[in-house]
């Protein structure tokens, strides 16, 4: 016991070897190893991560998954991942025994963090590692997952397919997003038709030819908007051959133009 009588902060180590949470909601900012873990891995419980500063991008076989600041992105239990960020990117993770209400699908998703919800997830991090689950401290991770469970979900998933050579397409395409390369090209590239391409990319991950590249495109941009580069400089490296292209394009895809998307973020920072 520590000199408080409080446990001692678990390590990532013991965290991985943990066979139960200590508590059905678990957060404690000195107890968990708030850092990106770049390789593949699942947890035994669901894991909420909130994008303090920085962008984080989460993989899984599903999809790609972007999370600007003041976002947050839950990953289900025994879901294979890996996250990758910048380098000064700062996190808070939650663990949860159970997926908030309404959140029983087994798929990535992420979530706007209201100032309510930031409130809640920065307050539960400071309580002891044992809280007492029948008194205030427990009835405010009640009221965390009540607010998680109506947190707006966020357009920032970009579908993968699961067909080996469709993903070698996606895949160029994320790291490629300015290339002019049409379905024409690459459909004579995999000696099909247009249309067999395109019903292909459409089956696996919902998204027409045209849909996927400009999602891909838009997702791509974030990062660079949130370091503070210019829109246009954006627009240009992300494909997009004009201003007004990209700006109307990022609009219908996030329901605000590029220079207000960051803006809505909280100014003061979290420690």
């Amino acid at each position: 016991m520590s000199p408080k009588g409080q446990p001692p902060a678990f390590t990532p180590q013991s965290l991985e070897q943990l066979t139960a949470l200590p508590r059905p909601v678990y957060g404690h900012v000195q107890a968990l190893p708030n850092v990106v873990l770049g390789y593949r891995h699942a947890h035994p419980w669901g894991q909420l991560s909130y994008a303090i500063r920085g962008v984080l991008e989460v993989h899984s076989d599903q999809g790609f998954y972007l999370v600007p600041p003041q976002r947050a992105v839950w990953v289900p239990a025994q879901v294979q991942h890996r996250v990758s960020c910048a380098e000064d990117t700062c996190l808070r993770s939650l663990y949860l025994e159970q997926a908030p209400a309404g959140w029983s699908d087994p798929q990535c998703r992420v979530i706007a963090v209201n100032p309510l919800l930031r409130e809640l997830i920065r307050t539960f991090s400071e309580l002891p590692v044992e809280y007492d689950t029948a008194g205030p401290d427990g009835r405010l991770a009640q009221v965390l997952l009540d607010q998680l469970g109506h947190a707006e979900q966020q357009q920032l998933m970009l579908p993968l397919p699961l067909d080996h050579d469709l993903r070698a397409l996606c895949r160029h395409l994320q790291a490629h997003p300015d290339s002019p390369t049409g379905l024409t090209a690459w459909a004579q590239q995999a000696g099909v038709s247009e249309k067999t391409l395109s019903r292909r990319l459409q089956r696996e991950t919902g998204l027409s030819f045209r849909l996927w590249r400009q999602r891909t495109r838009l997702l791509s941009a974030l990062p660079a908007l949130e370091r503070g580069e210019r829109v246009t400089d954006v627009a240009l490296a992300c494909g997009y051959e004009s201003l007004s292209a990209f700006i109307a394009a990022f609009g219908k895809q996030f329901g605000l133009p590029p220079g207000e998307f960051f803006r809505a973020r909280i100014s003061s920072s979290e420690h």
